[in-house]
């Protein structure tokens, strides 16, 4: 959160305006921080006092008021804490700034340590002693939609059926670093979008045969190297894909495969003749045979008779295209160390690669004495065939009620079911029984309560004032906080019978829910955006600088990251393992990448590192590096500005307009970046953003764009060194470790926000400083496990509390 107050001036005032530019602070000592009701604040805010007149005036006074902050003028009295204008965030913007030892700064006279934590300590006893006596756990929005993540998760877990929401609805805006934040809206646009979606789901999910076929198709990224085993495949196989496909009923559908060609139309690779093994759950179930045409001139039509018909089961079945294993070819082998092989004019393929599947069905239905799981989740009952009318409605009423309070997320009424049941009468006279469950469940999926998460106020709520949220809106906070879906039957009736929100249970829910395997939605999610994941899509290096880049190496990083963040929450390790760790999840086509041998295989797997490795940690992950690089080099700015963002929680002031963006390598003269950014920072405008981050982003030096080791950039050695916010030199990525490993508060409270962010659905007010330090300080008893983090959020006023508007 950026404060106002944040204006650039000078690089001296520029260091000073750290001091407002975030609301909440890190820890002090968890036991320092009890204040009884009612105690003397004159002697804690004395001392504050004493301390902004000794340290913070030189800069912060009437006459020159640095980054337009007067701290002369500013009453640090205890009288001002029983005022409705009391100003929080000045106050937690001070206490962060000296908690983080960034105030006063390293080129000036600074306290001694003793000095630092008496006034840290009363600071932060003040603003809890405030927090007590004035409660104000914030507000998030009465209605949210959900994201369209959300909207996938819930519909799994809903109907038991899997979906592709990307293919369905638009990406939703990020805010706050999260996009579940602007959700609050719901354009006719976007409706008509879950209008087709509604439809397409029930129909599927409803599985009628008399209702047509249905069609998708799914594509490979053209940058994907297929010369080695795809993980999901059998052994045996390299490329093509594998994918779960949600089948709606039994019959014949139709699959047709189509291969890679490249930009003159070409099929890539075909020089001689392959085999291409269509799988259904593992098992072979047609095998198709490809050939160069006569002359190896018309590619036209070499893959026009790759289409066939399979008989299915209705349900969800796993799919899988691939290529029976040949061996590594010679050329392959000299083409060595480049993996990469993916278009002709840079990395020609030497094998056949496969471009996309197709499934269209079903074509003509099978009688099944089954049904699928979608069907089970749905048809709990089924009326008989002489069933009179009203027993069809009766189970009708039956399905849908219990549908439709999974999917409202709290018990329904009747009128919540007049509306579904009447799409209903009107299906079931068309079209039958299943014809009318179709129709009653579109209904259900376009209604705002499902759509949207929805949060009322109290009768009797008075305004400004805090009230806790009712069991229900709990059950929903807590299921979208840790699995990004709708609650589960067992947490829908505690909240119904209002056991939900005491201690005992609501903590036993924490860790059933974190054993469960939705929790993934923590790393596929939460910590996908916290920590840029997503942008890993979009992220294309320059292929003549780095020309072993593919999309195999993309969804490697991904995996080394999204497997470390997995294991601390399975494992209920602590959260300082991300910082630095002694393993390192890795396979093959990463662990060749890192240069280490002996990782075989596509399967990713924790692999110990030796003493001194280089790899381990979240900041020594391809994922990171790669991401705050350019397509061409690094980026010492934008990996110091992710560093103090994302780890810190120490984001420097927005960026002034019209700053020239920094020269590129001269050629007639070979200059490091290092030099290159000296230079920017000779320009005052280009100095007020780049002292804060460049000296931090320049420890991650020794690592490429794409995540490498390296001692030079070209010709020039690198110089890693570089200072941590409170002014420490470092020397490079161990010591930048070792510096926020120092100081475990600072990076446990950035990540408590990011989790608090992502919890409540809004950025953070500083009026909650008080509670991040009470759930930082209550995870430090556990060594900062993750579970206890989790808890410890859950429990919190924050998240069980709302204020009336």
């Amino acid at each position: 959160m950026v404060d106002p107050f944040m204006k650039t001036i000078c690089v001296r005032s520029v260091m000073r305006s750290f001091l407002l530019a975030m609301s909440c602070v890190s820890l002090c000592v968890a036991s320092a921080c009890i204040v009884a009701n009612g105690a003397d604040l004159t002697p804690l805010a004395s001392q504050v006092d004493a301390f902004v007149a000794q340290h913070c005036l030189d800069c912060h006074n009437s006459a020159d008021s640095v980054a337009g902050l007067d701290l002369e003028s500013f009453d640090f009295s205890s009288a001002t804490f029983g005022k409705d204008e009391f100003d929080h965030r000045t106050w937690e913007a001070v206490l962060r700034r000296t908690a983080s030892r960034q105030m006063p700064p390293p080129d000036g006279e600074r306290p001694s340590e003793l000095e630092y934590q008496d006034a840290t300590q009363s600071m932060a006893k003040l603003l809890k002693q405030r927090h007590q006596d004035f409660p104000n756990p914030g507000r998030t929005e009465s209605l949210r939609r959900l994201t369209r993540t959300e909207y996938q998760n819930v519909i799994r877990d809903l109907l038991s059926l899997p979906i592709d929401a990307s293919t369905m609805l638009p990406p939703d805006e990020s805010s706050h670093g999260f996009d579940n934040i602007t959700v609050g809206e719901l354009s006719p646009m976007l409706m008509s979008r879950y209008l087709s979606a509604a439809q397409s789901i029930a129909r599927s999910a409803v599985g009628r045969t008399d209702s047509g076929p249905i069609g998708t198709t799914i594509r490979v990224p053209a940058d994907r190297t297929q010369s080695s085993h795809v993980e999901g495949l059998p052994l045996g196989t390299r490329g093509g894909t594998a994918f779960d496909y949600h089948f709606s009923a039994s019959g014949s559908y139709e699959i047709e495969l189509r291969l890679t060609r490249d930009r003159d139309e070409m099929v890539e690779g075909l020089t001689e003749p392959h085999h291409i093994d269509v799988l259904l759950d593992d098992e072979r179930i047609h095998q198709f045979a490809v050939k160069p045409p006569p002359g190896r001139k018309d590619f036209t039509h070499v893959d026009s008779h790759l289409r066939t018909r399979i008989d299915v089961v209705g349900g969800t079945h796993r799919v899988g295209v691939t290529f029976p294993s040949k061996g590594t070819s010679l050329a392959q082998t000299k083409r060595q160390p480049f993996d990469a092989s993916y278009n002709r004019h840079r990395h020609p393929r030497s094998e056949p690669a496969l471009f996309q599947v197709s499934i269209v069905g079903p074509l003509e239905a099978l009688p099944s004495e089954g049904m699928s799981d979608s069907q089970a989740r749905i048809f709990q009952c089924r009326p008989a065939a002489n069933a009179t009318e009203s027993e069809r409605f009766a189970c009708a009423r039956q399905i849908i009620g219990s549908i439709a309070r999974l999917a409202y997320r709290r018990p329904v009424t009747d009128e919540d079911l007049s509306s579904p049941m009447h799409f209903y009468v009107e299906g079931e006279r068309e079209g039958g029984f299943d014809a009318g469950i179709e129709l009653a469940l579109t209904s259900v999926l376009i209604n705002p309560n499902f759509l949207f998460r929805i949060e009322s106020d109290p009768d009797n709520a008075i305004s400004g004032e805090a009230y806790r949220i009712t069991d229900v809106e709990l059950a929903s906070r807590i299921s979208f906080f840790l699995w990004s879906s709708s609650p589960d039957e067992e947490l829908l009736a505690l909240a119904e019978t209002n056991q939900l929100h005491e201690p005992a249970t609501l903590s036993e829910q924490v860790r059933r829910m974190l054993m469960d395997d939705r929790s993934v939605s923590l790393t596929t999610n939460f910590a996908a955006q916290w920590l840029y994941l997503r942008n890993l899509d979009s992220i294309t290096p320059d292929l003549r600088l780095f020309p072993d880049f593919d999309d195999n190496l993309r969804q490697a990083f991904r995996g080394e990251t999204e497997s470390l963040f997995r294991d601390i929450v399975a494992s209920d390790r602590s959260v300082m393992d991300l910082i630095a760790t002694e393993s390192a999840f890795l396979n093959e086509r990463l662990a060749k990448h890192y240069g280490i041998s002996g990782v075989l295989g596509s399967h990713f797997r924790n692999v110990d590192l030796p003493a001194d490795s280089i790899r381990g940690g979240l900041l020594r992950h391809g994922s990171i590096l790669t991401v705050t690089s350019y397509a061409t080099r690094t980026s010492p700015t934008i990996r110091g500005h992710w560093i103090l963002k994302n780890i810190l929680g120490t984001a420097p002031p927005p960026p002034p307009a019209n700053v020239p963006n920094l020269k590129e390598k001269s050629t007639l003269a070979a200059t490091s970046v290092r030099d290159r950014l000296a230079q920017h920072r000779a320009d005052p405008a280009c100095a007020s953003c780049h002292d804060l981050m460049d000296p931090v982003g320049f420890s991650l030096e020794n690592f490429d764009a794409v995540g490498r080791w390296r001692d030079f950039d070209g010709e020039l050695p690198i110089d890693s060194a570089g200072t941590l916010p409170d002014g420490a030199t470092i020397g490079g990525i161990d010591e930048l470790e070792a510096g926020i490993l120092a100081r475990p508060d600072m990076f446990v409270t950035t990540m408590t926000e990011k989790l608090l962010t992502f919890a409540l659905g809004r950025g953070i007010e500083p009026e909650i400083g008080p509670t991040v330090r009470a759930i930082v300080g209550e995870a430090a008893e556990s060594d900062y496990r993750f579970s206890s983090l989790i808890s410890a959020i859950v429990s919190s006023d924050v998240f069980t509390h709302r204020s009336a508007p």
